[in-house]
């Protein structure tokens, strides 16, 4: 008998942290030793050896078949290390044994505490090169107990006990023996004790207080949702059934109520149209003289309806005729097939979700409203400030256009917010993994577009209205460097509570080993992983010569469930075309949204929108700026670069030169603070520049979006200032390209400017001309601008500015 790998089985999975990592070895353990014969013996399948098959590619031998035990017993040695000698070892030998149906503590990588989890069966592999010897490998399926802890940050939270942990519905694992520590013991009291102790120490393994666990309730940890469940009574029936169902591990999966199919209105039809295709008058009536319905392999989905009074029914008697019957109303049955054999055995008791977990389930199937954007939050920072502010409508108008403002209110950006909240929505209802890009210029609501859509998220997730997930955001300018992105999404995968204990001291190196065998575990998994989302902000600043970072962050979510989310944010659109390989560019062709440059009525809603709340508690306000003076600012910011930032920068300066004045800004007003920022050091400077000195630095500017890093190498800047001397030059400039020598003495009068700053050292003098790096020593956004101004539309354009 063969089976081949499904694709379902792996994704099922997933919901569990990394258990720690094995090897074909491990399953060879010569302390263990089986203590009872095979109760079930079948050919081997691929399930039985897909861990093996996922580390190592092993394969097995032709006719080898798979013999399931009961227990099995392992001896080890407690002698202190400090004891000598053949007498104290043998002395301090102890033997353990375990069984099918003994819940045990289980070693995984999580830094807090092992996992519990119930043997669900245990087997090894017999043949011609694997008998019952040493060398035959022990496999042990486990199924998990999720501990509150090991369960999504972002989610509907509810009270517990300390020592209370969740029996999953259907997740497993197969592992090698050594992975278990000890028994535990799974109770439906819970601890009456109080206990002091945090529960981070809940780590300790072998004390024995830290060994008795509370069950309540079962859990879908993918939606959140639980159901009532008793262990003792699960378990007593798990153990009931027969070897088969043991060896698969089924009989351990909690049935649980399905809302559509408790229907029973089309069951009397459904009955109907069997007997009528098959004219069997002996198949219908014994239809209903059946006292209990027939066991399926899908009775786990069918609400039990059998009614207790149909115990004491007798038998429909009298003539049979070939007109299919109606059952009685007292003929309460879950009939599925119209098998004339019934099961001895009652269907088992399905599962029914707790109160608010049905309350869930019912806001869930509604059907999801026009998404909107979220009202302010008033508790932010941004709106305290704004209360304490007196009662000036000029001060309040400063407050509220400054830059570093940060209300939820987003204009003009209804679109693109609906857009990627729906699509991160659905990846997690799907409890897939995804990569959504979005690109734009500098200053048109990406992050704070992406920010309130995670508000929006963790809001659901609290409120059962979504699944619930983790959240990590990596801004690529706050970190050192590009590798340490990997530390960030290992802490937040790990469980680590970086709050109460720091930051996790491992390498980039071991961080990125174990995010690949976490996202690439497959069988190997625990109790609990999740959906995760990261939002990876100036992605441009994460992309190095090996684009390896790049790569695995887009890398991982194609893997099947590893239920990573990754949302990039970056300034180019054209980012992966330009800079990544195509390796890289392959994993970014899922979903992508663009922000394009604000237009001029877009900027004037932007701005009037500000003002318009910091009019807000008080009564009769004056106008602080005309809406001529807006129209005028947001039409020169929008022919340059759509940047609200920008606009909102010449409004704030505007109305600061008109307070002490007490009047509103006019067009005059916001003319002369754009002629104040144009003649700015920089702009000053800018413009006496020489052609070639403004072509080397556009250049450079253009080498820095390509590369997506600030240090250039020379001989790229080469390159591209022969380029533009073609694309940039009009009728009336010199179109000669100059040699390498003239280009020299253009870098020479930059670096001497402190425009630029090239690579120097000992290190850097053994490089050839080339291979020494170029940096910008001037402000990258205000050098676009006048550069874009001095030379017009066609450098506008070249720079990536342009409207």
């Amino acid at each position: 008998m063969e089976s081949t790998p499904v694709t379902p089985s792996r994704r099922s999975k997933r919901f569990q942290p990394l258990v720690t990592p094995v090897k074909i070895d491990a399953f060879v353990d010569k302390t263990l030793i089986w203590t009872d014969a095979p109760c079930y013996i079948r050919p081997t399948v691929y399930e039985d050896y897909q861990v093996l098959q996922e580390d190592e590619g092993w394969q097995p031998g032709p006719g080898m078949q798979t013999a399931f035990r009961k227990s099995f017993k392992r001896t080890k040695n407690t002698a202190p290390a400090s004891r000598k000698g053949l007498s104290a070892r043998r002395s301090a030998v102890e033997t353990e044994t375990f069984e099918v149906g003994d819940t045990v503590l289980v070693k995984t990588q999580s830094t807090k505490h092992p996992s519990v989890g119930v043997i669900a069966s245990m087997w090894e592999f017999q043949g011609k090169e694997h008998g019952e010897g040493e060398n035959s490998q022990m496999m042990i399926r486990i199924h998990w107990f999720q501990h509150p802890s090991e369960l999504p940050r972002i989610r509907a939270k509810r009270e517990h006990f300390e020592n209370e942990v969740y029996f999953t519905l259907a997740s497993q694992a197969i592992l090698p023996p050594s992975c278990i520590l000890s028994h535990c013991t799974i109770s439906d009291v819970p601890q009456t004790t109080p206990t002091a102790r945090k529960r981070s120490n809940w780590a300790g393994a072998t004390a024995e207080e830290n060994k008795i666990f509370y069950c309540r309730l079962a859990i879908e940890s993918r939606s959140n949702i639980y159901y009532d469940f008793h262990w003792e009574a699960h378990k007593q029936q798990a153990l009931g059934s027969s070897n088969e169902d043991l060896a698969n591990g089924t009989c351990w999966h909690v049935a649980v109520e399905t809302t559509p199919l408790r229907r029973r209105t089309k069951k009397p039809k459904k009955l109907q149209d069997i007997a009528e295709e098959s004219g069997d008058d002996v198949v219908r009536d014994r239809d209903y003289e059946n006292d209990e319905p027939p066991s399926e392999p899908d009775d786990h989905l069918i609400p039990s309806v059998v009614d207790d009074a149909s115990d004491n029914e007798t038998a429909l008697s009298g003539p049979i005729d070939n007109v299919p019957k109606t059952p009685s109303r007292k003929r309460k049955r879950a009939l599925s097939t119209p098998k004339s054999t019934p099961s001895k055995k009652r269907a088992p008791k399905l599962a029914a979700p707790t109160p608010h977990s049905k309350a869930a389930l019912r806001k869930r199937s509604r059907k999801a409203p026009a998404v909107r954007v979220p009202p302010p939050n008033l508790t932010q920072e941004h709106y305290n400030q704004l209360q304490n502010l007196p009662p000036d409508p000029w001060l309040r108008a400063m407050h509220v256009l400054h830059v570093a403002a940060r209300p939820d209110v987003l204009p003009c950006r209804e679109e693109e917010y609906s857009r990627v909240l729906r699509t991160v929505e659905e990846l997690l209802e799907e409890g897939s993994g995804g990569c959504v890009y979005i690109s734009g210029v500098p200053g048109t609501g990406k992050t704070a577009t992406v920010h309130a859509i995670v508000r929006e998220l963790k809001r659901m997730a609290e409120n059962n209205e979504t699944n619930p997930f983790t959240y990590v955001e990596i801004n690529g300018l706050r970190i050192p460097e590009p590798s340490a992105a990997y530390n960030l999404l290992w802490e937040t995968v790990s469980g680590h509570d970086v709050a109460s204990d720091g930051h996790l001291k491992t390498s980039a190196k071991e961080a990125l080993k174990q995010l690949t065998k976490h996202f690439s575990a497959g069988a190997r998994a625990g109790p609990a992983g999740h959906a995760c989302v990261v939002l990876m902000d100036e992605l441009d600043q994460l992309v190095t010569a090996k684009q390896d970072v790049v790569y695995n962050f887009f890398n991982w979510p194609t893997i099947a469930g590893s239920k990573l989310v990754v949302i990039a944010v970056a300034n180019t659109m054209d980012l992966p075309e330009r800079v990544m390989t195509g390796r890289v560019r392959s994993r970014l062709g899922m979903i992508r949204t663009n922000f394009q440059p604000y237009t001029t009525q877009q900027l004037e809603k932007i701005v009037h929108a500000r003002l318009k709340e910091a009019k807000e508690g008080l009564e009769q306000p004056p106008d602080v700026i005309n809406a001529d003076g807006v129209k005028f600012a947001a039409m020169k910011v929008s022919s340059i670069s759509g940047d609200a930032r920008r606009v909102l920068d010449i409004c704030r300066r505007a109305v600061e030169l008109v307070h002490p004045k007490r009047r509103a800004a006019r067009t005059e007003d916001v003319k002369e603070v754009i002629k104040v920022l144009q003649n700015s050091p920089t702009a000053a400077y800018l413009r006496d520049c020489s052609l070639h000195e403004r072509i080397m630095l556009a250049s450079l500017l253009r080498c820095i979006k390509r590369e997506g890093i600030e240090e250039i190498k020379w001989g790229e800047i080469e390159n591209q200032h022969i380029v533009y001397v073609e694309a940039l030059t009009s009728e009336g400039d010199p179109s000669r390209k100059p040699t390498p020598v003239e280009l020299g003495l253009v870098l020479d009068s930059l670096v001497a400017s402190r425009a630029m700053i090239i690579e120097d050292g000992v290190n850097a003098v053994r490089k050839p001309p080339r291979e020494r790096r170029v940096i910008l020593n001037l402000e990258q956004t205000e050098v676009e601008r006048v550069l874009s101004e001095v030379g017009g539309r066609l450098w506008a354009t070249a720079l990536g500015v342009g409207a």
